[in-house]
């Protein structure tokens, strides 16, 4: 395995975008570990499930469908989500105003017992994310893969971005770029590919001082069709 320096990658990145400014401003920035940490179980409950509805769908629909899943879902609190019946769930999942799929509608529920497990043993679920240690981030998406519902593959990592945790995201780009240096070599899901490449973020990190999240989007930028 060959590690290419991250200046290179950068300079590369830099150039196909017009310049280091322009380059810069396309970068999202994630939140502190003190961010991380106030985080309420309800909006993470909400990106999980949104992400869960995306997967497979128009982003878009699901976007302009979303406030009613808010509504009808009590805000995604768990303590209410979780006082429901079955009938409750199967009568939710029906309902016209959000887009009816039984089965998404009730990883809700499963993610929400989740949260719940995650508040009795580290006192929240955003302590145990913000307290996770960074050189196995793939470990944390392993957890949602086998405590939650659904959140395997990108669909975990994409939800744990978007609400502003620290974590690189293996897009089709990304994947490329590591195959073509040989980071990996196997399946993208497989515990080898993965140990792999967080050593391969974690390295460029020491380098450059950046986050996981502007890494990736700064590789993905550097090749392929920018699919971050």
């Amino acid at each position: 395995m060959h590690l290419e320096k991250f200046s290179d990658i950068y300079q590369r990145a830099a150039k196909r975008k017009g310049g280091s400014a322009q380059l810069e401003a396309l970068l999202s920035i994630p939140f502190s570990k003190q961010e991380i940490s106030q985080i309420p179980d309800d909006r993470w409950l909400s990106i999980f499930s949104l992400k869960v509805f995306q997967s497979g769908m128009s982003w878009k629909v699901v976007r302009d469908k979303w406030p009613n899943f808010e509504e009808l879902f009590f805000g995604f609190k768990p303590e209410l989500l979780l006082m429901l019946s079955d009938e409750h769930w199967e009568m939710k999942a029906r309902d016209p105003k959000i887009i009816r799929h039984f089965g998404k509608v009730m990883t809700i529920k499963t993610n929400a017992e989740m949260l719940m497990d995650a508040r009795l043993t580290y006192g929240s679920f955003s302590k145990m994310v913000a307290e996770w240690p960074a050189e196995s981030i793939t470990g944390l998406w392993e957890h949602l893969k086998k405590h939650g519902a659904r959140l395997g593959g990108n669909t975990g990592p994409y939800a744990l971005r978007q609400i502003g945790v620290d974590t690189f995201i293996l897009s089709s780009d990304v994947e490329s770029y590591l195959r073509s240096y040989h980071i990996i070599d196997g399946g993208r899901d497989t515990k080898k590919s993965r140990v792999a490449t967080n050593k391969a973020f974690c390295h460029w990190q020491q380098q450059s001082g950046r986050s996981f999240n502007e890494i990736s989007q700064i590789i993905a930028f550097s090749c392929g069709d920018n699919r971050v």
